[in-house]
């Protein structure tokens, strides 16, 4: 057993045996009620910055009713600015922070910026064990310590205007971004345009890449591949409308921009579904969706760690998942928030991932320290041309 699997066996030992203590000395009530930070939380404020879409006003207010505790809530839009932010400061500034795991290594070379956790104080056993185990390989521990824990996964595929463009699973593909009808009319993030690029590209036999997964392998070869790829991205280029890089950007490329399609993140595109009445849709290609798995980590300069493990906690609430993916329509790793969700977001969810969808995603590989400068070299020279 490894050491994590040990740390997630322990912690589920003696959450049931306080869970047993709470129903002698409360009885049964007491343990069908939400659960509630086991540990006393410094009083105060706890500061927290998070993706734009992710922690809504109810939560909010849930959390201030259990803990007595305050949230500051600021926003960023993308793993770039959350690590410049907290870099600058050298890790002060925030109790807690969301990084995508996947990112871990980056983190990790930056220095003391983040802080291993103490697993026995977070209610692990709240989260799908798959994907708990998943995390340490995507980059959620250095050193065997845990350093960033999963909040919610997702996938970034494709959005469309289905009044515009009729399509189905099985038949919509990346490649559809590209489709000369849609010149001027679709919306991407530039990075992962780059790679949706090489991943059609390799499916054609138009480049050797091994799915693109080799342009992580070392900076010689991502190198070599991204060289290939840009000319076309750039021939490629009229097509788009707009280049988004936050949830706010992906609702304004369709809502007033006038985009047809687009390579969006699963939330905005299911919240474009619902707020269209179902003209816009959310879909995986059939070369599968980009998958990400996002997470909470405590900066090294936190003023509050108690109050930040009481907020972890308190995430890994069931109505707390349930409260996140109905609003955001992304996909708690809170295993009881399934029975919680409204009955459009469980549509929304059947929709967007078919059968056989999501054994065929396409998950973000783990990042080196060297591979972020070497992409956003080339997303330079792909945005300026």
């Amino acid at each position: 057993m490894t050491e994590t699997s040990s740390t997630i066996e322990a912690a589920r030992s003696w959450r049931r045996r306080e869970l047993g203590r709470l129903a002698m000395g409360a009885g049964a009530a007491a343990v069908a009620a939400p659960w509630v930070s086991r540990h006393a939380a410094a009083a105060g404020v706890v500061k927290v910055y998070a993706w734009s879409d992710y922690i809504y006003q109810d939560m909010i207010d849930s959390f201030r009713e259990e803990t007595g505790l305050d949230i500051e809530l600021s926003k960023f839009g993308s793993n770039d600015e959350l690590f410049n932010k907290l870099k600058a400061s050298g890790g002060a500034g925030f109790d807690l922070v969301m990084p995508t795991t996947t990112e871990g290594p980056q983190w990790y070379d930056a220095g003391d910026l983040l802080q291993p956790l103490d697993e026995s104080k977070i209610d692990i056993e709240a989260v799908y064990p798959s994907i708990y185990e998943r995390s340490i390989d995507l980059g959620g521990t250095y050193r065997g310590k845990r350093y960033i824990l999963p909040f919610n996964w997702g996938t970034e595929g494709m959005t469309y205007d289905s009044s515009a463009f009729q399509t189905s699973y099985g038949t919509l593909s990346l490649g559809d971004l590209w489709r000369p009808e849609m010149i001027g009319k679709a919306t991407v993030r530039q990075k992962s345009a780059l790679i949706a690029i090489g991943r059609t590209m390799d499916a054609e036999g138009k480049l050797q890449s091994n799915g693109m997964l080799d342009a992580y392998k070392d900076e010689e070869t991502s190198r070599k591949i991204f060289d290939q790829i840009l000319p076309v991205a750039i021939e490629l280029k009229k097509n788009i409308k707009k280049f988004w890089n936050s949830a706010d950007d992906q609702y304004t490329a369709f809502n007033q921009d006038g985009c047809v399609i687009g390579l969006t993140w699963d939330g905005p595109g299911i919240v474009l579904s619902r707020t269209s009445g179902g003209r816009i849709r959310y879909l995986m290609p059939k070369e599968g969706g980009f998958a990400w798995l996002d997470g909470m980590s405590i900066p090294t300069g936190a003023e509050n760690v108690e109050g930040a493990y009481a907020f972890i906690n308190h995430m890994y609430r069931s109505d707390m998942g349930a409260a996140m993916a109905n609003q955001s329509g992304y996909n708690s790793v809170v295993a009881e928030a399934v029975p919680l969700l409204k009955p459009e977001a469980k549509a929304a969810f059947e929709a967007a991932y078919p059968e056989g969808a999501v054994d065929n995603l396409w998950w973000w590989p783990m990042v080196t320290p060297w591979f972020n400068p070497v992409r956003a070299e080339y997303v330079e020279k792909y945005t300026a041309a």
